[in-house]
């Protein structure tokens, strides 16, 4: 019976080792192709699509880095990125405080409501929220597309913020109420403060989004010199559509600063996303 048993643990902690290499090599497989065929010839790439390249082809990032506008686009996103995830996280964790520790009618109904928004494809609110650009004068502007972005990352930062503050005990908040603190106070004071692995997790997850949007910067950013990185990198393709690893060049160009944020931010992730999980 001790050997049977011995050997069923062992099957199934083998089967679970197999599933486990396998998700990661599915998930790792496009990183591995995008970096590949980015050094790769044209040639090469259509000869041979899946296996290393015969020799480093650096003229592919050259191309994406042609005529200056990859640098001003990567800006576009940085200042879109940056502004609109500052905002946001702040109006989060203002919102998010009364939702976790205040009392007052509706908010139950408030809260469902605005999680319920989560589940809303942008596309959907593309043309009321042109209309809207339009007649405000926002349309070519930072300011109109940070509001945009704002709005559409809200619902989740809500919703991740209420959880972390929910978990915070509430005796430490009933001290600080003790010694004088005001209920900005706490705020600012011991929510905050405690709360660095959800805000860094919530920084990383919505500059993501952010920086690789597509549809919102293509509409409300018509102009060249405000185009964004990801609206550069498709428009590359699109003049040069047979250029593939040109393509693939800007867009590993383009991933290496999300990939920094999340290695500076790595140790609070993890805890960040399970902070709420369990009170």
């Amino acid at each position: 019976m001790r050997h049977h048993f011995t050997a069923r643990a062992f099957l199934g902690g083998f089967v679970r080792q197999v599933l486990v290499i396998a998700a990661t090599l599915v998930v790792l497989f496009p990183i591995y192709f995008l970096v590949v065929s980015a050094f790769k010839t044209q040639s090469d790439y259509i000869t041979n699509l899946w296996g290393l390249p015969h020799s480093l082809h650096l003229d592919n990032f050259n191309i994406a880095l042609a005529g200056g506008k990859f640098f001003r686009r990567f800006a576009n996103s940085t200042i879109l990125a940056v502004g609109s995830v500052a905002l946001s996280s702040f109006l989060a964790c203002l919102a998010a405080y009364a939702f976790a520790r205040m009392k007052f009618r509706g908010k139950r109904f408030l809260f469902n409501l605005i999680l319920s928004l989560m589940v809303i494809p942008p596309v959907v609110m593309i043309v009321p929220m042109f209309v809207t650009m339009v007649r405000w004068q926002l349309v070519n502007t930072y300011q109109g597309t940070i509001l945009i972005y704002t709005g559409l990352l809200m619902p989740f930062s809500i919703y991740l913020m209420t959880n972390f503050f929910q978990t915070i005990p509430h005796e430490i908040i009933e001290a600080a109420r003790m010694d004088g603190c005001s209920t900005l106070g706490v705020f600012w004071r011991i929510m905050l403060p405690l709360s660095g692995p959800a805000l860094v997790t919530l920084v990383v997850v919505n500059a993501l989004w952010v920086w690789n949007e597509l549809l919102i910067a293509l509409v409300f950013l018509q102009k060249d010199d405000l185009k964004t990185l990801m609206v550069g990198i498709s428009a590359l393709r699109s003049r040069n559509y047979t250029n593939i690893p040109a393509t693939m060049a800007g867009l590993v160009i383009a991933t290496i600063p999300i990939v920094v944020v999340y290695m500076f931010g790595q140790r609070y992730f993890i805890r960040g996303m399970t902070s709420g999980a369990v009170k």
